[in-house]
């Protein structure tokens, strides 16, 4: 008499949150969606930053902007998600670039500031001594004014990196969510291993960029330490 194999922890007969063999058996399936994942977090803060940058300057330089530039930006934050995606879609289609630059749009809210706190922290003393040494505005800026700025603009960095990775699911809208799209499948057919498996790495990955960030930190500022 044959004996019947215990059935999976996955299997129709049960259906475990905790399950070992669902990782072994997919993880190319949720390699593949949390290299997705990361790849547009990664991209839409990188763009989010180019976006944010010359946003920040233009708000310092001309002061009767920035309640215009920090109204719009936060603007764009009240918008929700489920709404934002659709309405570039007939721009960039059912793509990755939707997301990307959706995500981008809502990091900017958290980076201008962070940019524009930033260079508000640096001593007044500090840049008339660099202008006294004969620093052009340009080059103060990058040599003197942004290196000081930077703890408080790598803390906006890590705020919109975390936030990026929780957004970033809702891609799975336009079927680009990384580990979003495990867990609207998984949602959608009670799959309590996977919706657990890609809720947990999410938050991992938040975990390990916000680390990242915190090594970078550390090596660009090495006189905060000291």
């Amino acid at each position: 008499m044959t004996l019947l194999a215990e059935p999976s922890c996955y299997s129709r007969l049960r259906n475990d949150w905790w399950c070992p063999e669902y990782v072994v058996d997919r993880r190319e399936e949720i390699l593949d969606a949390t290299a997705q994942h990361l790849a547009l977090t990664v991209s839409a803060v990188l763009l989010g930053l180019l976006l944010a940058v010359p946003l920040a300057l233009l708000a310092r330089r001309v002061p009767r902007v920035e309640a215009g530039v920090l109204g719009v930006t936060t603007g764009i934050y009240t918008i929700p998600s489920l709404a934002l995606f659709p309405l570039l879609l007939p721009f960039t289609g059912l793509s990755a670039t939707t997301v990307v630059i959706g995500l981008a749009l809502y990091a900017l809210t958290i980076l201008v500031r962070a940019i524009l706190d930033g260079l508000r922290a640096v001593p007044d003393d500090v840049r008339e001594s660099a202008t006294g040494m004969g620093y052009s505005p340009g080059r103060r800026l990058l040599r003197v004014e942004l290196p000081l700025a930077l703890p408080v603009l790598m803390a906006g960095i890590r705020v919109a990196t975390v936030s990026t990775v929780a957004l970033t699911t809702v891609g799975a809208l336009v079927s680009y969510g990384g580990l979003g799209n495990l867990l609207v499948t998984g949602v959608e057919e009670s799959f309590r291993a996977q919706v657990l498996t890609a809720s947990v790495l999410c938050v991992l990955l938040a975990f390990a960029l916000d680390a990242l960030l915190v090594l970078v930190q550390r090596l660009l500022t090495p006189w905060v330490r000291t």
